[in-house]
């Protein structure tokens, strides 16, 4: 685990190299998260209201089961559609930027529009399998969760390049599918899982903000424990928002390493191809 760590604190600080040099691809994933959130509350309330937040228990009527799942859906497809659309403008500041080029926001966002029938339909084939494990989860016992699992974490491998060929290549979701695998399995072989975690360092890193709220609460009373909570949330969102424009400044680094044989400006041609590991 703890190579694991150092490998991913050495993947993190080259793609801060370009995230330092264009600041405003957080405005991307501020802009991402925003959006969600307000999709997320456009969809609960509406169901919390209704009392249908559970999935339809066994033997439910199968109007109540398609009207469920339907909404579901839609939710996916939306959540789907706003994270790829950020995503997508990242991805093609941050290869303009290995490039040698300057993007701003502006490029970044007309990039994303220039590609919108490919996001479409990509969001599209996400939001339906997500739905199709989400069902199997539901539908499935223990075994059955279990296999859906494996499943979605197998489906997050072979699309992990998707998105930048979708921006680079401008190709459909079906093409991008194919052609993600195809790369992974022509730079890194079979059966790969990731080599990294930006979950492991950003977990250490939010364990950090705990002491600032303990010293709140215990040393500054009810106002200081609501100032130092303020900022604890503060330092989480900001956290949150650098790991995941890293991490999509990554998988922009890895499909220019994979598709053009290229080691982009500020990485390291070892860090590259050790991305992946076999199982």
């Amino acid at each position: 685990m703890f190579a694991r760590i150092g490998y991913t604190w050495q993947i993190m600080g080259a793609s801060w190299q370009i995230l330092k040099r264009d600041k405003e691809l957080l405005l991307f994933t501020l802009l991402s998260g925003i959006c969600c959130l307000v999709v997320m509350a456009t969809f609960a309330m509406p169901m919390v209201g209704a009392e249908s937040l559970a999935p339809p228990e066994e033997g439910a009527p199968l109007s109540e089961q398609v009207a469920y799942y339907g909404v579901l859906f839609l939710f996916y497809f939306c959540m789907y559609f706003i994270i790829t659309f950020f995503n997508a403008a990242v991805v093609s500041s941050a290869v303009v930027r290995m490039g040698g080029g300057d993007p701003t926001f502006g490029d970044g966002l007309r990039a994303a529009f220039e590609r919108l029938p490919y996001i479409l339909g990509w969001s599209l084939l996400a939001a339906t399998v997500g739905l199709v494990l989400r069902i199997v989860e539901d539908k499935s016992e223990t075994v059955g969760r279990i296999v859906a699992g494996l499943l979605g974490m197998a489906w997050t491998v072979v699309t992990f390049l998707a998105v930048p060929v979708l921006v680079v290549e401008k190709k459909g979701p079906g093409a991008a599918l194919k052609k993600s695998t195809a790369l992974l399995r022509k730079t890194w072989g079979e059966q790969l899982v990731s080599g990294f975690s930006f979950g492991i360092i950003f977990f250490l890193l939010a364990l950090l903000g705990v002491p600032l709220l303990l010293i709140g609460f215990f040393l500054w009373g009810a106002m200081g424990g609501w100032v130092a909570l303020a900022l604890g949330v503060i330092y989480f969102v900001i956290l949150g928002l650098v790991q995941s424009t890293l991490e999509t400044i990554f998988r922009a680094a890895l499909y220019v390493y994979a598709e053009v044989g290229q080691v982009p400006a500020g990485f390291d041609g070892a860090l590259l191809h050790g991305a992946m590991a076999h199982r």
